[in-house]
């Protein structure tokens, strides 16, 4: 059974503060919810925006992001599973 990882706050607060800026949103970084949609209605972001947070993303965190990616689905579902992906996979 896999283990429960705790959430890193601290890295979503400072992912969501990226994504404000990089995307120039009308929002705080405290506003987005970690746990909802990055892509869609709730804040706006569109496919074009998604491309831009993986490169504000990959410039940050030294994370390789492929816009072709079949796991682009999930690694930007939320703030929360775009932090666990950086955690994961993020230069050392």
């Amino acid at each position: 059974m896999p283990q429960h990882i705790e959430p890193d706050l601290a890295l979503e607060c400072e992912i969501a503060g990226h994504i404000v800026t990089a995307l120039n949103l009308d929002i705080t970084a405290a506003d987005i919810v970690p746990d909802a949609p990055l892509y869609g209605d709730a804040l706006g972001i569109d496919s074009i925006d998604i491309l831009e947070i993986a490169l504000v993303m990959s410039k940050q965190y030294g994370v390789q992001m492929k816009a072709d990616s079949a796991d682009n689905s999930t690694i930007f579902a939320s703030l929360r599973a775009l932090a666990a992906y950086i955690r994961e996979h993020r230069s050392k």
